[in-house]
């Protein structure tokens, strides 16, 4: 592995991106502590409604996604269907495929915590400096970016 050495201000931008990374967790957790969920059942949401190309997701791609595993996203499911934020449905064409909805309670949770990380995320705007989430490719090409180095 080839030592990478820093500059005193790519040290200070790192420091400063991983604080403001922290506030903005430190932020979300207390938000979603406040609408009566974990945080890690906002996260289920959010990526269930956030997963791309549908408003669905499967178990392992909801492990992949919070970076668990997948008997800890099983169990996660369970307590979301007890107070009705998600149901598990077959899929229509592959009976061993299990896909993941969120319910009318899970959709209105989700978009007020939404709204509220919307506002913090523009407030954040200058510090992260990212103008589309979309535009990078993964999380090394953001961290380059925030740095201020080229990916």
């Amino acid at each position: 592995m080839t030592e990478s050495k820093l500059t005193k201000p790519q040290y200070e931008a790192l420091s400063e991106f991983r604080y403001q990374l922290r506030r903005f967790l430190h932020f979300s957790e207390t938000a979603a502590k406040a609408e009566g969920l974990t945080p890690l059942q906002y996260l289920l949401l959010l990526h269930i409604r956030g997963f791309p190309g549908r408003d669905w997701a499967t178990v392992s791609e909801l492990a992949e996604r919070l970076q668990t595993q997948h008997h800890g996203v099983v169990a996660l499911l369970t307590r979301c269907e007890e107070i009705a934020l998600v149901e598990r449905r077959r899929n229509q064409n592959d009976r061993r495929q299990v896909e993941v909805h969120l319910l009318p309670a899970g959709v209105r949770a989700l978009e007020k915590l939404a709204a509220l990380h919307e506002a913090e995320l523009l407030s954040l705007q200058s510090t992260f400096r990212v103008t589309r989430i979309t535009a990078f490719n993964d999380a090394d090409e953001l961290a380059q970016r925030a740095l201020g180095g080229k990916a």
